[in-house]
């Protein structure tokens, strides 16, 4: 009889560790603002027609069927999902069921002293060493000390400087520098 408890006891752990990777990563996601370049997926459920795959173009607007033109730019998923379910709410659907998804996210670029300069696709948890290991690794005279990194944040262009461990966002553009001997 032990052995049932003991599997029982195991999943329900297993469970918890799970769930809270998943919140942590959604987390994460309900900060994440939406960039030029970005793709996105928005459904709603029951209605094929309100439901569509586009990526954000350089004005940072869509074209969304019977609300017209969205700006996303700058809005977080959930924001955007509000957006459309107030939209489409009393005039068009009773209660719609809205979701938003990233299918890809902008990518970043990193120049400098790496073997392949250029832009990259981005994924969740890069950081600037793993971005390098994308780039073909670092240079001879790379400085693993003296990296910047230039970031859009709220309309702004900032620049960091910043460690290889350093985690990047979409659309950043890291430059590795030289080293002096």
């Amino acid at each position: 009889m032990q052995k049932p408890i003991n599997s029982l006891l195991l999943s329900i752990v297993m469970f918890c560790a799970f769930t809270a990777c998943a919140q942590q990563g959604n987390l994460n996601m309900s900060q994440y603002r939406l960039g030029v370049g970005d793709k996105i997926s928005i459904s709603v459920f029951g209605q094929q027609d309100l439901s569509l795959e586009t990526r954000l173009p350089d004005i940072g607007k869509i074209n969304y069927p019977f609300l017209g033109e969205l700006e996303l730019v700058g809005l977080t998923l959930s924001e955007v999902e509000k957006l459309i379910y107030q939209g489409l709410k009393g005039d068009y659907l009773i209660n719609p069921s809205v979701a938003v998804t990233i299918i890809e996210y902008r990518p970043f670029f990193i120049d400098g002293e790496v073997k392949q300069p250029g832009g990259y696709p981005y994924q969740p948890g890069l950081s600037v060493n793993k971005a390098a290991a994308l780039a073909g690794g670092y240079t001879e005279r790379a400085s693993r000390s003296d990296i910047q990194i230039v970031r859009h944040q709220n309309g702004q262009q900032i620049t960091l400087e910043v460690s290889v461990s350093e985690l990047i966002q979409p659309g950043d553009v890291i430059t590795v520098q030289q080293r002096f001997f």
